[in-house]
């Protein structure tokens, strides 16, 4: 347990954020998840732009990788053009 005043406020600090931070990742997966599961080809290039932006912003704030933003952007993109070839 924390000793100093600072590091028990750095640890309250740290939990307030780690539930923020879990609340907007959580909530980009189940975005992301929800495109994927789209079968229709225009209700996919419709929410495409919408998730792509969430996507941007958590890794604009370092929620997640922008490495990671880049892979999941790029697949869902892949995904949706081959949806018209099938």
């Amino acid at each position: 347990m924390p000793t100093h005043k600072s590091s028990e406020k750095r640890e309250r600090q740290s939990q307030k954020r780690k539930v923020h931070n879990k609340y907007y990742a959580k909530t980009m997966r189940n975005a992301v998840k929800g495109l994927r599961n789209t079968t229709d080809k225009q209700e996919a290039e419709k929410k495409l732009p919408e998730v792509t932006a969430m996507i941007d912003k958590l890794a604009k704030k370092n929620i997640i990788h922008k490495n990671k933003a880049a892979n999941l952007k790029s697949s869902l993109a892949h995904q949706i053009n081959r949806m018209g070839q099938e």
